[in-house]
């Protein structure tokens, strides 16, 4: 049978095909839905790490009592969980492990390009690279058996692309694999000097053992073609080079680390000019450069290395584009990315904003209070940077420089329980008195509402313990602590402006649900009175999607308000923005369906 996937559902079925027992993962775009879709398979025990180090550590676990298991992380992730990474290269499998990274080519939704080839060839690790959904199955279910027949983690690079683009998969049966159990072996996993010196050694052959696999492997394949080009690809841009000269000859490499150089040396000699497409850096095309340095490779200095590459692109690149496939697109307004209407994080920026202090930000939704109209955000750097890269400015600022300015840390829920805590205790620990704002939105938002420790929910949607942050935050040593309603502007700002002029760390826990979490609610949206309105633009300012400016005067879309109050709060004029009654009455099941609810409403009014 063949079902038309995306490349991140192929991987979970090519897991659950492959007999895995447990998956780990912290949500990432574009690697969140792997997790998500193999939380669906009831044979498997999966779980929402507190982040991307626990969650390789404890699918490592998994793996020493015998288990199958997968860890997913987008490619900034596989940073997190580097320090293992690396160790497990050298202490090596019981059950099978494999690790998805997907790649950002583009950075859609993300702060860096990283092209995370490079994990393999410095951790000594085998990988794949899928070109499309069915070999992300294949792929997966593969990497499995080869992870034990090698003893080895096993890498899996998706990209964006291949991450969400679908393309029809067949669908095979679940092998049913025994877990092996746990048996002491303390010169394989303890890893002292002593043992570190064997494995490592044991690593290098095995290195020879996976080339010889790589130039065995079915997919990594010559296409004879016409022989006055050879073209060298993987991953997506295999289908984009073969989409810009079909008719060119090609070796399309699957398994890109090691590389199977025996197969590249045969397809080198069946041609006249070879051609590296790449996305991101040249790692093949170094490497085969480093191997044959008698031939002439070409790559980079035809493929550009910034950005994602596309059929267009790489058609350019290699000469065959004609005017024709010029594209027009037009005058097309831009559209950047804002806070959702009715977001609980609009606020406290609006606030911050007022008190000009300096923001330093992470990563999440909240990263878009950096934006205009808020210009609340003064930097952005990883998870959990935003508490420590304000102690450290702190330090340089009224501790070196002696400047009294003041600094706030803002960070998100899930975003503190990956990676804040530990910057909070050094911030406490070395005298520091920065303020720290934690939005605490009941949910990981950003990647699309996956639960985390301080939601009371699994990632099955069984119910746990919910963790309370207030008391982390109180046990890290700090005193001064506070939780507020965002939506609560006046006392908001009162206890913000109280906060960073104490000689003393202090917290805040800005606690609501995001606007868009599946809840039963009634409301009116606001609507502003014309007559009433001065186009002071005041409303304009909180960067709500809703709020627009017409002639002159502030314009509320009843579609998307949801009836936060937050323009009412800050209008001066009192009565010019007013609940709506001819909305009156509606019963949201799921804001999701928002428009459809309100236009089906309004009809039947």
């Amino acid at each position: 049978m063949r079902k038309l996937l995306s490349g991140n559902e192929a991987i979970a079925r090519g897991a659950w095909e492959g007999g895995v027992h447990f998956g780990a993962a912290y949500p990432g775009t574009p690697s969140t839905e792997i997790l998500e879709n193999l939380a669906k398979y009831e044979e498997v025990l999966t779980e929402w790490s507190t982040n991307e180090k626990v969650a390789l550590e404890v699918a490592l676990g998994a793996t020493f009592g015998g288990a199958r298991a997968l860890v997913a992380q987008k490619h900034v992730g596989l940073n997190v969980a580097a320090d293992p990474l690396f160790s497990s290269s050298y202490i090596g499998v019981t059950g099978g492990l494999v690790i998805v990274t997907a790649d950002d080519p583009g950075m859609h939704s993300s702060q860096n390009e990283q092209d995370n080839r490079h994990y393999a060839r410095a951790a000594k690790l085998a990988m794949f690279e899928p070109s499309d959904s069915h070999e992300a199955k294949e792929f997966t279910r593969i990497a499995f058996d080869l992870s034990e027949e090698y003893d080895t983690p096993v890498l899996i690079r998706m990209t964006t692309r291949t991450s969400h683009s679908k393309s029809l998969v067949e669908l095979g049966d679940r092998k049913e694999v025994e877990v092996k159990g746990y048996q002491k072996d303390f010169h394989k996993r303890n890893l002292l000097p002593a043992n570190a010196r064997v494995r490592h050694v044991f690593v290098e052959e095995r290195m020879k053992k996976l080339e010889e696999f790589s130039n065995n492997f079915e997919y990594n394949r010559i296409e004879w073609g016409n022989r006055e080009i050879g073209i060298i690809a993987s991953g997506v841009a295999y289908q984009y080079a073969k989409e810009a000269m079909p008719d060119a000859s090609f070796l399309k490499i699957s398994f890109s680390y090691p590389l199977p150089f025996k197969k590249i040396e045969e397809f080198i000699k069946g041609v006249k000019k070879v051609i590296v497409v790449e996305e991101n850096d040249p790692i093949m095309e170094t490497e085969i450069k480093a191997k044959f340095p008698g031939v002439e490779i070409h790559g980079k200095d035809m493929i550009p290395m910034i950005n994602e590459l596309n059929p267009r692109i790489v058609k350019k690149a290699l000469g065959v584009v004609g005017e024709s496939e010029k594209v027009d697109y037009g005058e097309i307004p831009p559209r950047p990315p804002a806070l959702c209407p009715g977001c609980p994080h609009t606020g406290i920026f609006y606030i911050l904003n007022q008190l000009k202090v300096t923001v330093t930000g992470d990563i999440g939704c909240y990263t878009l209070g950096a934006l205009p109209p808020l210009n609340a955000m003064d930097t952005c750097v990883d998870m959990g940077a935003s508490i420590s890269n304000a102690h450290g400015l702190d330090m340089a600022l009224r501790v070196i420089k002696g400047e009294k300015k003041r600094i706030v840390g803002i960070i998100g829920d899930s975003t503190f329980f990956h990676s804040g805590i530990t910057s909070l205790i050094d911030l406490v620990y070395n005298k520091g008195v920065s303020t720290v704002i934690i939005l605490d939105n009941r949910i990981t938002a950003m990647t699309g509402h996956q639960d985390n420790p301080g939601s009371g929910k699994t990632l099955k949607g069984e119910p746990t313990k919910e963790i309370d942050i207030e008391k982390i935050v109180r046990a890290s040593g700090v005193e001064d602590v506070i939780t507020i309603d965002p939506f609560d502007l006046k006392l908001a700002k009162k206890v913000i402006n109280d906060a960073i002029h104490k000689e003393e760390p202090s917290v805040i826990i800005a606690k609501r649900p995001c606007a868009l979490l599946y809840r039963k609610i009634k409301w009116k949206p606001l609507k502003v009175v014309p007559d009433k309105c001065i186009g002071c633009k005041i409303c304009i300012r909180l960067g709500c999607p809703a709020i627009s400016f017409r002639d002159n005067k502030a314009v509320i879309e009843p579609f998307l308000c949801t009836s936060c109050q937050l323009c009412k709060d800050v209008c001066p004029i009192d009565g010019a923005i007013v609940p709506d009654d001819s909305m009156d009455g509606l019963m949201i099941r799921d804001l999701w369906d928002l428009e459809k609810e309100l236009k089906k409403s309004k009809e039947e009014k």
